[in-house]
């Protein structure tokens, strides 16, 4: 059983939630590098997990983001799956989170329509959960 949980960036860590892994592609403006950890954003920046910049642009610039998301988490899957970086990114973290715990976090409010929550399904799926 894995040993991984999501979190939203800045939110109190929880008892046993572990190392936080930032997932997002853009690191935290107006916030100093020294303070990431201290002030709940992560311990470690993991842009491989996060969707490319062009991906992001293309969510940006759709008129409803809920009738989009389907589409998006298609395309997120794929690119965690064809990357060899991402690909990589994600065996590594099944494996740990199978003897440590982790935890994923982005920015997103709305953990349904987060990237983080398609990671954790790759994630477990690579891990052989799913």
């Amino acid at each position: 059983m894995l040993r991984l949980k999501t979190y939203r960036y800045g939110s109190p860590r929880k008892r046993g939630e572990g190392l936080r892994l930032g997932v997002a592609r853009y690191l935290p403006r107006g916030v100093r590098k020294t303070d990431y950890a201290s002030k709940d954003f992560f311990d470690v920046w993991y842009p491989a997990l996060a969707p490319i910049a062009a991906l992001i642009r293309w969510l940006r610039k759709q008129p409803d983001f809920v009738k989009a998301w389907p589409e998006y988490a298609r395309r997120y899957r794929r690119e965690m799956g064809s990357r060899s970086d991402s690909r990589q990114a994600v065996q590594l973290v099944a494996a740990l989170a199978q003897r440590t715990p982790l935890a994923i976090g982005c920015y997103c409010e709305d953990e349904a329509h987060c990237h983080r929550s398609l990671l954790e399904g790759v994630i477990r799926e690579a891990a052989g959960e799913r």
